[in-house]
């Protein structure tokens, strides 16, 4: 049977992000899409994945979307109905093997800007701020970012560091005192899967999704974005797969119904 062509951008994003989770792995998992990534790994091809959720519900069998990671359901069935205060403690131990983090910007290592936008004490726009998005990002062993890709989203330089990527390049996470295992894995965007190359830790372009060329990625790009030879194509969601994303968010509030 052929699978279906008219599935949702947001479908293709769960999924692509669903199938970077490994099994017997942890996560730390925050509001929207990471959560729906979670749980379609954890009703597929990942049993076993550990859901955290910042509020302190750990390792749930989450039955529907929660609204939020507060919302009692992030505790059904979970090991632990813990606190925000373990939950980064657990983060800062190094028990976490993957965050999932948005970002305003990104720059080509990986930084993340979720603070202002322009000078510090006079900017165009002033964002939200952390959270807990730097513990994440400092000690999680693999981060993914999942964000809308534009020309002011992806710069060469971020204009405040909220979260550490690679810092500088090599060894600069080290220098910081961070651990030599973590730091950004994947950031995925509504053209592609980014991955950051082993050598120079600058961001890099690994795969395009269906119908997306290397000129749409070129000018939604604030510089010259590496790109990895070969590059792939993101393999789109299956017609069960639609039908699990369905079962998780049934009234579609984050995964919208085409038409």
């Amino acid at each position: 049977m052929p699978e279906p062509t008219d599935y949702s951008p947001t479908e293709l994003l769960a999924c692509v992000a669903s199938r970077l989770l490994e099994p017997g792995t942890s996560v730390f998992v925050g509001t929207g899409l990471p959560m729906i990534a979670a749980m379609l790994a954890q009703r597929t091809h990942a049993p076993g994945l550990l859901i955290i959720f910042e509020a302190g519900g750990i390792g749930p069998q989450v039955p529907v979307l929660p609204i939020s990671v507060g919302d009692s359901r992030t505790f059904y069935r979970a090991v632990g109905a813990s606190s925000m205060h373990d939950v980064m403690s657990i983060s800062q131990a190094g028990y976490l093997d993957f965050g999932f983090l948005g970002a305003a910007q990104i720059d080509r290592f990986g930084n993340i800007n979720t603070t202002v936008i322009g000078p510090y004490e006079n900017p165009t726009v002033r964002l939200p701020g952390s959270g807990g998005a730097n513990d994440v990002g400092s000690f999680c062993h693999r981060t993914i970012v999942v964000m809308r890709q534009d020309s002011r989203k992806f710069v060469e330089k971020a204009e405040f560091i909220t979260t550490p990527g690679y810092l500088t390049g090599p060894g600069a996470r080290e220098r910081a005192g961070l651990a030599r295992a973590s730091g950004p894995y994947r950031v995925i965007t509504q053209l592609g899967v980014y991955g950051f190359d082993e050598a120079t830790k600058e961001l890099q372009l690994l795969a395009l999704h269906p119908g997306v060329t290397l000129d749409d990625v070129r000018a939604q790009s604030g510089y010259a974005v590496r790109v990895a030879e070969p590059t792939s194509v993101t393999q789109p969601p299956s017609a069960r797969d639609r039908e699990i994303l369905r079962e998780i968010d049934p009234t579609g509030l984050v995964i919208r119904r085409q038409g």
